[in-house]
């Protein structure tokens, strides 16, 4: 445990370091924030209530989903342990005496904390003193957006550890990504929320994990669930985070075997 906070720790030290980047990002999230919520105004105006948001919940999400781009990366970064596997430098990483699946949660929960403060905080208050925004409005409320959050934060890890394991059989996880992010950026509720997908789609996309890393945590901040609502989301988010966690493992344990194989 005591390593895996070190390794948080370095590497929210290490992207603090890139601030002119940093604040490239928040500013480009902040600018995007200001369009996507004029254009939903727009839609809302002309339809005032669409699938139980109003217009004040439609920008309130449209301004946390810009806040969770970066923490949850929805467009990436992918990890970095790709790469290693791709140079065979992923040979020192199976031999420390840390799990690797561990030693990369922790890493990317460190990226994930310093996005969160830095390009995540400023676009939602930019939104705030140009809008109205809704917060969570009892304290059950609040409680339930930690653990939404963190359930989130697990569940992109997830896909995109299983994405960089691929890389074991494809050499090149480029384009395995390429789908992925694509569709995160679709089914998370980044393009639009998922309440205006009509018919079947919308609960299918709600059904997807993708929906656990953005709408799903946005929807615990507006206050959209009560009750055993609440509970089963938080439920949905936890089921996702558990299997692939654990179908991560399983693979990780599969691409051990085929590197001594491959005569690692």
């Amino acid at each position: 445990m005591r390593v895996c906070l070190a390794v948080a720790r370095h590497s929210f030290r290490r992207y603090s370091t890139y601030r002119v980047a940093t604040a490239a990002g928040a500013f480009t999230n902040t600018v995007f924030g200001f369009i996507r919520a004029f254009v939903l105004i727009a839609l809302w105006q002309a339809r005032p209530r669409i699938g139980g948001y109003d217009v004040t919940d439609a920008v309130t999400f449209c301004f946390l989903s810009q806040a969770l781009i970066a923490p949850v990366a929805v467009f990436g970064p992918a990890l970095e342990l790709a790469e290693r596997i791709r140079t065979g430098d992923v040979a020192v990483d199976l031999f420390r005496p840390v799990d690797l699946q561990a030693w990369w949660l922790a890493a990317d929960l460190g990226r994930a904390a310093f996005h969160l403060l830095a390009r995540g905080v400023p676009p939602f208050l930019a939104g705030a003193l140009a809008f109205h925004l809704r917060s969570p409005g009892s304290p059950a409320g609040w409680l339930a957006v930690l653990p939404s959050l963190v359930l989130a934060l697990l569940v992109s890890f997830a896909l995109r550890y299983l994405m960089a394991l691929s890389a074991f059989w494809l050499l090149d996880d480029r384009g395995v990504n390429l789908v992925s992010f694509t569709c995160a950026s679709f089914f998370a509720g980044l393009l639009v929320p998922l309440v205006l997908f009509p018919g079947w789609l919308g609960p299918l996309a709600r059904a997807l994990p993708w929906a656990a890393i953005l709408q799903v945590p946005a929807d615990v901040w507006l206050g959209q669930y009560r009750g055993a609502g609440l509970a089963g989301a938080l439920a949905g988010q936890a089921a996702w985070a558990v299997g692939l966690l654990g179908l991560g493992r399983l693979v990780t344990r599969a691409a051990r075997r085929r590197v001594v194989v491959q005569g690692g």
